[in-house]
């Protein structure tokens, strides 16, 4: 039997009986839009949550501090200064050294206390040298003025910074502070220092901010960003004398690598050097391993009604083999093999689910969109904005809930096609 000739054939036994394959394939529908609607509720939170981190850091980053020793149950005790496993500029040339490494920046605060003063305001915050001349190598973006930080006696400020100042002579009932445009303003910064017999010096300094950095949702919105050799300079002051970085080491660094997909492989040396190493790469990781999860639960929960829809599709096909046994005996008395009815009728179960995978995808679709819709004007009612999807469809959903919903129908119609190609062709036409 040519396939044209058997998939005609198979649409014509469906069409006779449009009813009955309707209702069951309705079982299949609501069982395949389960599946849609619960795997592409899981894909939403998924990218959801995954976009909350992306651009907390480029992804291709890896953050190293110095590496402490285990004290985990060691009790009380201490340790010195030499067993803390430094990022010396010999560390930093390992680091450059490491195959999939792009390059290393430096990091270093000013060691000291520091006072910004800004008209009659006050703030704190955390002075940063990076050995870079512009921050836009770090992969940050400047959401006004510049990223350059190689100028003398000028800075660029985290997006947060400007939350950071206050009115010292605020009273209760004052009216609530309206924060500072901090770009192109001149802050007047005092680094505070104690020395050894308790007195306090002071070393004041005017910055220009020359540009404010977008927001990162990370460390750099957090941070004032200052000249390299400014920054070693005042570290010197602190200090009382030239620091030996070869000897303290570098308060952290970040290696970046050359792509995204060697990030945790480096991060994993890093570590096996005896250093502290973070990367959101791995955050990411577990996030979207979690997610997986989630996903092939509900795919799980939804496949029982599909479990249902299947028992329905073997009951129909039995039915219509009883109730077509003497056309199964008048085929196989005319030629037809037992592989031809077997074909038919598998045809035919796969049809049911092939016709309830297609509807139910598009129910599915459906349902999404209107919790996408409900989602959206929820939260736009709550907070004024909407954007987050509470679904996503998978690329791949379409065709594996269609492929998924037809396999389900071929093997719901196994045992009764079976049943179907084994008769004795005399005991059909006899059958009444």
């Amino acid at each position: 039997m040519r396939i044209v000739d058997l998939l005609s054939l198979i649409a014509d036994n469906l069409k006779r009986r449009k009813g009955r394959v309707a209702l069951t394939a309705i079982g299949v529908i609501i069982g395949t839009a389960a599946v849609v609607t619960l795997i592409s509720l899981g894909a939403g939170l998924q990218e959801s949550a995954t976009s909350q981190l992306w651009g907390i850091n480029d992804l291709s980053n890896v953050e190293v501090y110095p590496g402490y020793p285990d004290m985990m149950g060691m009790g009380m005790q201490t340790f010195t200064e030499d067993d803390i496993k430094k990022i010396t500029p010999d560390v930093v040339a390992q680091f450059e050294s490491m195959p999939g490494v792009q390059r290393v920046i430096i990091k270093q605060r000013v060691n000291t206390g520091i006072e910004i003063r800004l008209d009659k305001l006050m703030a704190w915050g955390s002075i940063m040298g990076v050995n870079l001349d512009d921050l836009a190598d770090m992969g940050v973006q400047a959401n006004q003025g510049i990223t350059d930080v190689s100028g003398k006696n000028t800075v660029v400020v985290g997006s947060w910074i400007k939350n950071n100042f206050y009115d010292p002579n605020q009273r209760p009932g004052d009216e609530p502070l309206e924060l500072p445009e901090l770009m192109g303003q001149t802050l007047k910064v005092d680094f505070v220092k104690w020395n050894s017999d308790g007195t306090e010096t002071r070393k004041s300094m005017r910055l220009e901010v020359v540009g404010v950095l977008a927001e990162t949702r990370g460390e750099a919105d957090y941070n004032i960003y200052m000249d390299w050799d400014e920054v070693l300079k005042l570290n010197d002051w602190v200090a009382g004398r030239r620091v030996d970085y070869n000897k303290q080491g570098y308060d952290n660094v970040t290696v970046k690598a050359t792509s995204p997909e060697v990030v945790i492989d480096l991060a994993q040396q890093i570590t096996d050097m005896g250093f502290q190493a973070y990367t959101p790469q791995s955050q990411v990781q577990s996030i979207n391993s979690f997610f997986t999860i989630m996903q092939v639960v509900f795919g799980g929960v939804g496949a029982i009604a599909l479990l249902v829809a299947a028992i329905g599709i073997a009951n129909t096909m039995a039915m219509a083999i009883l109730e077509r046994t003497r056309e199964i005996g008048i085929m196989k008395a005319i030629g037809a093999t037992n592989n031809n009815i077997l074909s038919i009728f598998l045809g035919e179960a796969a049809g049911i689910g092939f016709l309830g995978g297609v509807g139910g995808f598009l129910l599915g679709w459906a349902i999404c969109g209107l919790i996408n819709l409900l989602a959206g004007s929820y939260l736009a009612s709550q907070s004024g904005g909407g954007t987050t999807l509470a679904t996503s469809i998978p690329v791949w959903l379409p065709l594996f809930s269609i492929v998924f919903a037809t396999i389900v129908g071929l093997i719901s119609g196994l045992y009764p096609a079976l049943s179907a190609a084994t008769m004795v062709p005399v005991d059909a036409l006899k059958y009444e």
